[in-house]
């Protein structure tokens, strides 16, 4: 009944839609976005859940803010009981085309996310396909060529379609060269043949906009880190049919919890007890302390590689406003530099590797296009939906292929990280699956403060 009335809708609008507008420079500016109904349904299971009228109605204006659907899964493009219940890709797509206003255009993300050998470093998000030659195959017939199929259909050519490929793919390549398995990714070529023919693919659709993941600034924000991942990054781009003109930009901090900015902290060269901030235990030298610095020091590496002026950049602000009582109000007036930088940055985490499931954080800024002060982004937007689990610390029976994670262990100490344990919080379900303890977290500590 629903899904008939969205297509009676939507039948005068596609005739508009087409042929497709022209390609945008940002797809976000003068455009409404895609409001997904299955991730409103999640909210709504939490306002039922929650006794507060004031969290709840903060809750209730989070669920009218647009959210990217995830293709996790070969599944997920057909919906229905395989995934959850959640809409197929067709029925996001008709969903769209009924919120869209006429003569205004509306973005749609999707994040293409099934690389064969999937999450090389992690387990929680490991995925269905084989880091085989039968698993490449599969993701570019049963999958991408699927996806490109249904997002070409002339019915949505009114739609800007921002497509965010594979999170955490051409990263591991970058770095984690010590796994074994991110190893063999390398070697093998899979991950570089999968990225591009998925951008080959989509880059032939002129509505579609194609955004790579390049993780985050705690990931890769060293000199050198920054200068590798570029230079894959060219390389890979550059062997696709059109070249680096196949890339509209750039996604960052996609899942991850990095702020922002760091207000307090807006010089990493500042002297404190005779050493800089970024020689700090938390910093580990690494100049970049938030994505908005990340995000600028990509673009202009980026712009040196010969890539286009109109490279844009997108940050997932999702969780990273790090908001609640224990968020510093300024500097530290300490002279010790681990104290001054423990005391002073927005951040609460007690290593910036920490990733999953993170206690104590909050909602950020909400999506918009074209932040104020950052001419280099193209837009904030929410890819991860606040309120999905990063993933589980026991094994749950499921057919998705996702496996336990220490990471998201709230007593385990990971390598590497200080000594500090994880700091997740505790009994989290499977990656991409509702956590409402996680969701009440999110909204109580967003920075700035949801309005109810």
């Amino acid at each position: 009944m629903a899904l008939a009335a969205a297509l009676a809708v939507t039948a005068p609008v596609a005739a508009e839609a087409s042929p497709a507008p022209p390609h945008a420079d940002n797809p976000f500016a003068g455009a409404t976005s895609y409001r997904n109904p299955d991730y409103a349904a999640l909210v709504d299971s939490s306002i039922a859940r929650t006794a507060d009228p004031a969290l709840r109605a903060k809750m209730a204006t989070v669920k009218t803010y647009p959210t990217a659907v995830w293709l996790d899964r070969i599944a997920a493009i057909y919906g229905g009981k395989p995934n959850g219940d959640r809409r197929s890709l067709k029925g996001h797509l008709d969903a769209a085309l009924a919120q869209k206003k006429p003569g205004k255009p509306i973005t749609a993300t999707f994040v293409i996310y099934d690389l064969p050998g999937r999450d090389c470093a992690a387990l929680a998000s490991s995925g269905e396909l084989p880091l085989t030659a039968a698993g490449l195959a599969r993701y570019q017939r049963e999958y991408i060529d699927v996806i490109a199929r249904t997002f070409r259909n002339p019915k949505y050519a009114g739609i800007r379609i921002v497509a965010v490929i594979e999170p955490d793919g051409l990263p591991n390549l970058a770095t984690n060269q010590a796994d074994p398995e991110c190893a063999q990714a390398k070697a093998s070529g899979i991950y570089v043949d999968a990225v591009r023919y998925a951008v080959n693919k989509l880059h032939a659709i002129p509505n579609v906009y194609n955004y790579l993941d390049i993780a985050h600034a705690g990931w890769l924000g060293w000199d050198t880190n920054l200068r590798d991942t570029v230079a894959l990054y060219t390389d890979t781009i550059r062997g696709t049919a059109a070249g680096l003109s196949s890339v509209d930009g750039f996604v960052t901090n996609v899942s991850n919890y990095t702020p922002l900015a760091e207000p307090h902290l807006p010089d990493p060269g500042l002297p404190v007890g005779g050493q800089p901030v970024r020689s700090s235990k938390y910093f580990e030298w690494n100049p970049n302390f938030d994505e908005a610095d990340f995000t600028a020091a990509l673009h202009t590496a980026f712009r040196a590689q010969g890539w286009p002026e109109g490279i844009g950049m997108l940050v997932d602000t999702g969780r990273n406003g790090w908001g609640g009582p224990n968020r510093p109000s300024g500097p530290s007036a300490s002279t010790d530099l681990d104290t001054y930088v423990a005391e002073s940055k927005v951040d609460r985490r007690a290593h910036r590797g920490l990733w999953c499931n993170v206690s104590a954080t909050g909602l950020g800024q909400p999506p918009q296009a074209k932040p104020q002060g950052h001419p280099h982004l193209d837009a904030l937007v929410w890819i991860k939906p606040p309120g999905e689990s990063d993933g589980a610390s026991k094994y749950i029976q499921n057919p998705e292929g996702k496996k336990p994670d220490p990471m998201c262990d709230p007593e385990f100490v990971p390598p590497n990280a200080g000594g500090h344990k994880t700091g997740a919080l505790p009994d989290s379900p499977l990656a991409g699956h509702w956590f409402h303890e996680q969701f009440t977290m999110l909204v109580r500590n967003a920075h700035p403060a949801v309005p109810a």
